[in-house]
Formats: C-alpha cells, structure tokens, sequence
C-alpha cells in the first residue's frame, strides 16, 4: 500500500479570485510601512507614557487612599492589594483607549481614513468600484419619507 496520490482521484480546482484579492487594501500601497510603523510605535509609546500610566497610577493611589480612610474596605489577607490591582488595570486600559482618537488624527494627516462603524471601510481614496456604488447609489433616487 503506497500513500502517493493519484491524478485519477476528483479534486476540486482553486477558487478563482475575481477582482481584488480578499484582504486587498488600496490604501496600503500608496502609503510607506515604515512610515505606517513609525506611527503605530509613536502611537503605542505615548498612549502609554502620557494617558495609561498616569492614569493608572492615579487611580492605584487613589484607591490606596480609600482603602486607608476606611471608605473600602481591605481584604483581610491580602489588604488593599486587590483592588489597587484591578484600579491599575481598569486606569490603564482606559488610559490606552483614551489615546485612538490622537491616533486617529496621526494617521488622517498622512491620508489613510479612520475605521468605525460611522466610517465606510473600503477605501479613502477613489477607485472604479467605489465609483460604481456611487453611482449607484444615486440612481436610485431618494428614500420617500412615511410622514
């Protein structure tokens, strides 16, 4: 019993991409990586040094203070260790997530479009396809309004 495969057996051929690949992005070849990377880093670095750290320190020392004017109460093992934790993780996570929106700003000033849900997520320059839902859409006509 051999394990070589044969040409006799029914496989099925490669899907054929029609149009752009599945993960295409125009914008990612008009714009440099390093340039790209460069921004990611600065973005990273500052998030954290000006918003998470501050505000997890802040938040731990502030916690550290309820905890010993007796407004928390402290674990009787561990003290205020717990929640002096779970203030630093919560001041950094919204410390980082403070920061997308100066990231945000980074990137639209070298041309590449925020995404969210109110932003359209194809593509921020004009091409042929986007052209094509455009006009589209305006052939349609307005919606008729119910009042």
């Amino acid at each position: 019993m051999s394990s070589e495969i044969t040409p006799e057996k029914n496989q099925a051929a490669p899907l054929k991409q029609v149009g752009w690949p599945m993960f295409y992005c125009p914008i990612s070849q008009t714009h440099d990586n390093a340039e790209i990377a460069r921004i990611r880093e600065e973005c990273r670095r500052e998030s954290f040094w000006y918003r998470a750290l501050p505000l997890s320190l802040g938040s731990m020392l502030v916690t550290q203070s309820l905890v010993s004017k007796g407004i928390f109460s402290a674990n009787p093992r561990l003290g205020s260790l717990p929640k002096m934790t779970i203030a630093g993780i919560l001041g950094f996570a919204i410390g980082k997530m403070s920061y997308i929106g100066e990231c945000q700003k980074k990137f639209q000033k070298i041309g590449i479009a925020p995404c969210g849900p109110s932003q359209k997520r194809h593509c921020h320059h004009t091409c042929k396809e986007c052209e094509k839902k455009k006009g589209s859409k305006e052939e349609e006509g307005p919606v008729p309004s119910t009042a």
